[in-house]
Order: C-alpha cells, then structure tokens, then sequence
C-alpha cells in the first residue's frame, strides 16, 4: 500500500488541474448517490483490468480501468458538490427524461446535480444550465404572434434550478396553512396546481416565497426553460410523431381548453419538454417576477433580464386550463395584476 499511495501522490501532482475539475464534477461517484466512498471503490476495484463503463467504473473515460480511474476516485473521496438548500435525488441526468442531448451534456458538464429537492417546500427541482436562446416571437402554423412578443432578442442567462412541476395544493398547504384553490374537493386535488394564488400572495411578506427562500422565475428564465431548446410555437416531446398540428399536440402536452373538462388536473399527467418539466402549457397561468412592460422587452439587457423597474401589472406565462391553443405558446405574454390570482398558479425557481 505505501508504494501504492507514492504512485497516486504522484500521479495527483501531475494530473491535479484535472484531478479538481473532476472532483468539482463529482465525476469519481461510480454508483450516482452523490458520495464517493468505499461503494465507489469496490465497484472500480470489481471492474479493474477491463474497459469499464465510461463515466462509471471508467472513471475518465480512456477506455481502461487502471491507476488513473484510482486517482479519481481517491481524489474525489467525499460528499460530492450541492446546494446546502436541497436535497440530493439524482446527480446526472437521466436521458429518458431530459431528452435535448445538448441540454443534457451542459448538466452534467455543470459541476452540479441534475435533480434535487428543496428542503423547505419538498418541492422537487431540476437544473436549468446557463446558456443562451432568442427570446420572443414563435409563431404556429395556426396563430401569429402578438406585437409584444416582439422583437426577437438574444438572451444569456445562468444556470438555476426551477420547479418540475407547478407548485401543488398540498405544497402550498403545508407552508401556508391553508388551501385557497376552486379544485380542492377533488380525491386528487392535492396533488393539482394550486390556484386562485395573487403574486402578492406568494412574493408578499409572509408570502409562500418568504417563508421557503424560493423566487419565482424571470420572464426570460420561464422562456427558456419551457423551450428546452426548440425554436417552435410549442415544445415538443420524445413520442411525438411528424406532421402532428397544433391541438393534437398539445393535446398530448397541455390541459387546455380541448383536453382539461373546464377544470385543472394532477401535475405531471402530461407529457414533459426537453428538460423533464412538465405542464408548462395548460393547467394554470404562472407567475412571473417581472413587471409587465412593452419598452423594456424591445430593449432588455441581454445577460439575466430581470424586468422593468416599475409597473403596475405582473406577467404571466403558459395558459390556463380554459385556453385556446394560442395561450400555451412558447412566447406567449400576459400580465395581470399583483392582487390578482382567479386562475392562476406558479412554478419556483432557486439559484445553485
């Protein structure tokens, strides 16, 4: 063992820009439950001498499971990287569910977990990694665009993570005490949207935001994350053949008004984007943190946009059960007022 330990000490000399950025990724948890521990070891050691399993017992993905692998594992011991907020559920992204490979690949070449749980609220996150879209206008083959949808603008945004699904009337219940929703009577009913909620109600003092440390997303933030890197109208999901129009498609993606019987539904019934998030049209309008504003949307600055500010309105994204296709596309905008809450929802979002 002692010549064993000079040859890794050796090697971590040579090799520790490298060493550390694996490390920093958490790329030495073999087994993906966020520690780098004996378990990671005995599965290297299980599988020394072979050709591995890249980015598991193949540790840097050189075909070879040898000395290098060791020196990654060994130099990772420990509790991987995460946010001190959440709870750890899955460190990698599962391609079944976050189905944009280039999405995919920014996750994992983070540093940070892919899904977690916030430990305030229960509510189940996942990473939204920093990149950049264009912003604004996406017509369909059925609606055009409003003018305030215009102009098209280039947006770069950080990383965040943002809720999976819209907050529930069991979450909002369980912080606030009590359950303002029209659909509460429903078997199912907990685990539907919670609605009739103003932004006040959830950004206010003593608000539901207050009370957990989440925020609710950017208008630019929303955007991004319901287009999980398309440039259509509506995102689109893994099943989904050519040639299907609109309403069909949204059929298999939203409760709107052709699919939701005039009511909302249990999250996540529906079809997810790219990203694994799921009712970003349908279901309920969401709330954003931005002040409404034609101006400052021709004009936003380019990096993290947060929105005018002043305002008298708030915006909204996404539709509601009752919408028309048109309400559930992708750059769709709409505000109502602060005080305002009849129909509508949100989803959280917190920075790493």
């Amino acid at each position: 063992m002692n010549n064993t330990a000079i040859v890794i000490s050796a090697t971590l000399l040579t090799l520790s820009p490298v060493a550390r950025s694996a490390k920093a990724q958490c790329s030495a948890d073999v087994n993906d439950d966020h520690i780098v521990d004996g378990l990671d070891l005995a599965s290297l050691l299980s599988a020394w001498g072979t050709s591995g399993v890249p980015g598991g017992t193949d540790v840097n993905g050189d075909g070879s499971v040898d000395g290098l692998d060791l020196t990654f594992v060994l130099s990772g011991w420990g509790v991987c990287p995460g946010p001190s907020w959440a709870t750890v559920l899955e460190a990698r992204p599962d391609a079944a569910v976050v189905t944009n490979a280039t999405l995919r690949n920014a996750i994992a070449a983070s540093g940070l977990p892919w899904r977690v749980r916030d430990n305030a609220s229960n509510i189940e996150m996942l990473l939204v990694p920093a990149g950049t879209f264009i912003m604004g206008c996406s017509a369909s083959a059925q609606f055009s665009c409003s003018s305030n949808e215009n102009p098209l603008h280039q947006v770069i945004l950080s990383a965040f993570y943002i809720g999976r699904y819209e907050v529930t009337q069991a979450q909002w219940t369980a912080t606030m005490g009590i359950n303002p929703s029209s659909f509460s009577r429903y078997s199912d009913s907990p685990s539907r949207p919670v609605e009739r909620v103003s932004w006040n109600m959830i950004t206010g003092s003593g608000g539901f935001n207050s009370a957990t440390g989440l925020r609710l997303p950017t208008e630019a933030e929303w955007e991004y994350a319901y287009r999980a890197g398309t440039t259509t109208a509506f995102h689109s999901y893994p099943e989904q053949p050519n040639g299907f129009n609109d309403d069909t498609l949204l059929e298999n993606i939203a409760w709107f008004s052709n699919t939701a019987d005039s009511q909302t539904h249990a999250v996540g019934g529906k079809f997810g984007n790219g990203l694994g998030l799921h009712d970003m049209s349908g279901n309920v309008w969401e709330w954003c943190q931005d002040y409404w504003s034609y101006a400052y949307y021709a004009s936003s600055p380019i990096t993290n946009p947060t929105g005018p500010a002043t305002g008298s309105s708030r915006l909204l994204r996404g539709g509601v059960w009752g919408s028309s296709p048109n309400d559930c596309r992708a750059s769709q905008r709409n505000n109502y007022s602060p005080e305002f809450g009849n129909n509508v929802g949100f989803r959280v979002v917190r920075n790493p």
